[in-house]
């Protein structure tokens, strides 16, 4: 599928505004002005002024292509399943790692068709990194004003000291038990979309995602990933995910680098505890 070249441009346009607004509130911010959502989840002044940028730059280029993002209110599924196309947009994504100061966090802004990203931009204020891609068109960033393609590394599940990244702020007992089957595996923590990001790159190799996370936190880095020869799969059905559900919540997934045996039928096994992994 060819994507318009364009949209590409303007999606990136507006992860580098957004960046810009993010930073500025990064140098001054400090953990008293977090807000706390009705979830429970943190929501700053960053994520406001990112949202806002963000839509404002992507509705004036395309006013006719729909815009839904974690910080909008949410459309219902019996208007946006009627969508030939629309933004996916994650201001913001790793709040808590932007409260932390770890620099740890991303722009995510995905377009979605037929119930799956075509296009991803992931955007690093901290670092000033930028990743991308289109479907069939590759992964790409950008370093010292050089294009780069990237891609995953080549590995087998059976491999001695894979690299599994981790949530900074999610652990759990069924993510623990999943990385104790590894031999000697290293555990890298790792905040935001980043993680995924680091399978695309090759620094890293397996993301196993056992709690919630929403559409919008993996759309752009599940395409970027895609292209550059990786998966992210649901665990249950060993297929990859879809977007535009009628519920916008992830199912849990495994996330890989280019692994030659760690797709479908291959990976499906049962632990004493019953668990499919």
């Amino acid at each position: 599928m060819s994507v318009d070249i364009n949209l590409l441009q303007a999606a990136k346009h507006a992860a580098r505004l957004a960046c810009a607004e993010i930073l500025e509130v990064y140098a001054t911010f400090s953990a008293e002005q977090v807000i706390q959502k009705a979830d429970d989840s943190p929501l700053t002044k960053a994520d406001l002024q990112a949202n806002a940028i963000i839509q404002l730059t992507l509705e004036s280029r395309f006013p006719d292509i729909p815009f839904l993002s974690e910080e909008n209110k949410q459309i219902p599924f019996s208007i946006r399943s009627g969508f030939p196309q629309f933004w996916m947009v994650d201001p913001l994504d790793g709040t808590k790692e932007f409260v932390k100061k770890n620099g740890e966090f991303t722009v995510n802004i995905a377009l979605i068709t037929g119930g799956r990203p075509v296009l991803g931009v992931v955007a690093v204020p901290v670092s000033g990194a930028m990743y991308w891609a289109t479907m069939d068109k590759g992964s790409w960033t950008e370093v010292d004003g050089q294009v780069v393609a990237i891609r995953s590394r080549t590995f087998s599940e059976h491999d001695q000291g894979l690299r599994l990244v981790a949530s900074r702020s999610h652990r759990d007992v069924d993510t623990e038990a999943f990385m104790a089957r590894f031999d000697q595996p290293v555990i890298r923590p790792s905040g935001s979309s980043l993680k995924i990001i680091r399978l695309a790159t090759g620094e890293a190799d397996i993301y196993p995602r056992f709690a919630p996370t929403m559409e919008w936190d993996t759309a752009a880095a599940d395409i970027i990933l895609q292209e550059a020869g990786g998966q992210m799969l649901n665990v249950e059905t060993r297929r990859p995910l879809q977007y535009n559900k009628p519920d916008l919540l992830n199912p849990h997934f495994l996330a890989y680098g280019n692994c030659v045996d760690c797709g479908g039928e291959t990976l499906r096994r049962e632990d004493a505890k019953g668990f499919i992994w």
